[in-house]
């Protein structure tokens, strides 16, 4: 039974069991009026007191269910009967409890949390509002501005802070033992939050709300929606808001932007390691070395120490020694400061740090991690140094961003133990970790690149080796097309502009000048080998290079940054100048041109990289551009807006820009594919 209840003597206990979290899906709603029904019939009840088994009171509905029509009981009703049963309910929570989870806990009269809770109404980030009542009986409970930050935002809140709030009564370390205790005079005297006055009005706040929102959720429908509900609470009735809030919900779970975010959710749930790694042994890690301590292996350092593991930084020189130490207690001065980490905290992390210059303080690491310059010479010597010194079964990682992987490994005696560990920068923030495998990379090395993966947090995605593996080969063409819209008549903050309308914290340009223009004029340079001679190159970005505009760093780039970031009138100029070499007429593109293009082009790579077996699916493409490269989360992922757009429509679209430029805008076999099955990129790459 997902809902067990039972009595001794006065109490009725009443225990939500639906492992591993509890998620509030028909079973649990159908139990909780079966416990409801049997409560009216016991009497000489003085309490019912309501829990989760395991680990979690509840996590919220069961987001599998919101593609279907709602099914009976619904959640409104049952908490409206909890709140109005001649029993008091006492949530006694220990772990999270979570939208439904907190709407359950809001319709009980007393509440009590362990110290490790957490409380909340995340519904937001999944695209819809509070559903059964949240919206109504927080800002009852906790006052208008503190719902409004609650809901709005999604983000919980810990037992203290609940406390604080008012929206538990007790913090205590065993729960149903405190409930137990709660005076049975006094649960008599506590009204349901229903039955509350609604708080008062503050526009300042609602409309405080309201900035924050467009701020942090730009586009996104559902927190204004829910500061709607909020403010409501303070003027119309209960039940009548209530109705409102009930349609609100039902509205907005099956739109596209719901959709997408419940996508995001699952997809991001399911990376884990592929099922044939799963029984492979590995080795437990307790030391981990990594070479270069640069802003990179700085980053990777801190999050190794983070998840409490030794690390080894080594350098080529006493100077690279004392910098790269500098680089990484920077980084713990920084979580100090910020109140992420506390002093004891930090100086633990400090303790587990090692800088040398000698390779040999690896010889017992379980894996090295080579985060060095980008340069094949450079990454083959730092691999022969480490298989000098290391155990011949440690594994060994490059954290290489766009090089053969193979090429890497052939250095090696035993390619078999070399794996990519591409990290995002900064490493101990960003959450994407592509794990590469190579042609020889073992299973053991793969497994332990996914046993890593887990422990630092992090959302592993399996690549195959190519230049730029998933994320950097989308972002390669991405800007190429980017540049191109340059040649025939944008200009970069036209650009810029209509990628952060269709969604982005940032376009291409302010990117590429936050990271430094000289990065892709290196890896422009790699290719010029290999180029295809009759693919149009756009040489604009080498012009900028050559002027000294390296972006921020040099304080002009594609912007210039002597007084913030303004326009330059020079930029203009070097395009215009590369316009009429190319012998190109500039004309005008309007914003939904850019960004139609440029995501046809993500589109249409990305295509070619799950055709070609280097991304495994059309979600793990989704994963890549959302936690690696800034697309838009309630757009659900490059592939999951592609499947939005329908496999014909980005054909139709591909084919026509493919009119003027046949080599660049290739139609991808993939997409040919889907529309000729009639399928969704999803389901052509789910085998």
């Amino acid at each position: 039974m997902s809902v067990t209840f039972r009595r001794e003597g006065p109490v009725a206990y009443v225990e939500l069991d639906n492992p591993p979290v509890n998620a509030i899906g028909l079973s649990i709603r159908q139990g909780l009026m079966d416990a409801l029904d049997w409560i009216a019939e016991e009497a000489h009840l003085d309490r019912v007191i309501l829990s989760g088994k395991g680990r979690a009171f509840a996590a919220g509905a069961d987001a599998r269910e919101f593609d279907a029509a709602p099914m009976p009981p619904h959640l409104p009703d049952v908490i409206r009967r909890m709140e109005q049963c001649d029993v008091p309910w006492i949530a006694a929570v220990d772990g999270v409890a979570l939208g439904g989870g907190c709407e359950l806990v809001l319709g009980c009269h007393y509440r009590i949390a362990a110290p490790g809770a957490l409380i909340g109404l995340p519904e937001v980030t999944l695209g819809v509002i509070p559903g059964a009542g949240g919206t109504q009986r927080l800002p009852r409970l906790v006052g208008l501005d503190t719902a409004l930050q609650m809901i709005s935002t999604g983000k919980p809140v810990n037992a203290a802070r609940a406390l604080e709030i008012g929206l538990v009564h007790e913090v205590a370390e065993d729960v149903n033992f405190a409930a137990e205790e709660v005076n049975a005079e006094l649960l008599t005297t506590l009204p349901a939050l229903a039955d509350l006055p609604g708080p008062e009005m503050d526009a300042n706040a609602v409309n405080a709300a309201r900035v924050n929102a467009s701020k942090k959720t730009a586009q996104q429908i559902a927190p204004q929606r829910a500061i709607d509900l909020i403010a409501a609470s303070c003027s119309e009735p209960f039940e009548t808001a209530m109705l409102k809030e009930r349609a609100t919900f039902l509205d907005l779970r099956q739109g596209d932007q719901a959709r997408a975010l419940r996508h995001a959710f699952f997809a991001e749930r399911a990376a884990k390691a592929p099922e044939r790694l799963k029984a492979v042994p590995t080795p437990e890690l307790t030391h981990v070395a990594v070479v270069g301590g640069g802003t990179m292996g700085a980053g990777i350092a801190y999050a190794l120490l983070n998840a409490g593991l030794r690390v080894t930084v080594l350098e080529t020189s006493a100077e690279g020694v004392e910098r790269a130490q500098a680089n990484v207690k920077k980084i713990i001065a920084a979580s100090l400061k910020r109140g992420l980490i506390n002093d004891a905290n930090a100086e633990d992390r400090r303790a587990r740090l090692v800088c040398s210059d000698d390779y040999g303080q690896a010889a017992d690491a379980q894996l090295a991690i080579e985060a060095a310059f980008e340069s094949m010479e450079v990454k083959k010597d730092v691999f022969t140094k480490l298989q000098a010194v290391m155990a011949p079964d440690a594994v060994l990682a490059t954290n290489t961003s766009y090089l053969d992987v193979d090429e890497i490994a052939a250095v090696l005696e035993d390619p078999t133990r070399m794996v990519g560990l591409h990290f995002f920068a900064p490493a101990h923030i960003m959450k994407l970790l592509e794990i590469v495998n190579g042609k020889a990379t073992s299973d053991a090395a793969l497994a332990l690149g996914f046993d890593l993966a887990k422990r630092l947090r992090k959302v592993p995605v399996l690549a195959g080796v190519c230049d730029g593996f998933i994320g950097n080969r989308i972002l390669a063409r991405y800007r190429e097309a980017a540049d191109s819209l340059l040649l025939d008549g944008a200009l970069p903050q036209d650009v810029d502009a209509a990628m952060r309308g269709f969604g982005y914290a940032m376009g291409p340009y302010e990117a590429q000048d936050l990271s430094g223009l000289d990065i892709a004029f290196a890896n422009r340079r790699r290719q010029d080998a290999t180029r295809d001679p009759n693919r149009r190159y756009v040489a604009i970005g080498d012009k900028m290079v050559e002027a000294g505009r390296l972006g921020r760093k040099t304080g002009s780039g594609w912007y210039d940054y002597s007084d913030g970031q303004t326009v330059d009138p020079k930029v203009a100029e070097i395009i215009a100048a590369e316009s009429a070499v190319a012998g190109v007429k500039r004309r005008e593109i309007g914003a939904e041109e850019i960004s139609r293009t440029l995501v046809l082009a993500m589109i249409n790579e990305a295509a070619d990289i799950i055709h070609e077996g280097v991304a495994q699916s059309a979600r793990d493409v989704d994963l890549v551009t959302l936690f690696g490269y800034g697309f838009p989360r309630w757009r659900g992922g490059l592939m999951h807006y592609a499947d939005v757009l329908g496999p014909k429509t980005v054909l139709q679209g591909i084919e026509a820009l493919s009119a003027n430029d046949p080599v660049a805008w290739t139609v991808s076999p993939l997409i040919r594919d889907c529309v000729e099955r009639g399928i969704s990129f999803a389901e052509a790459s789910s085998a």
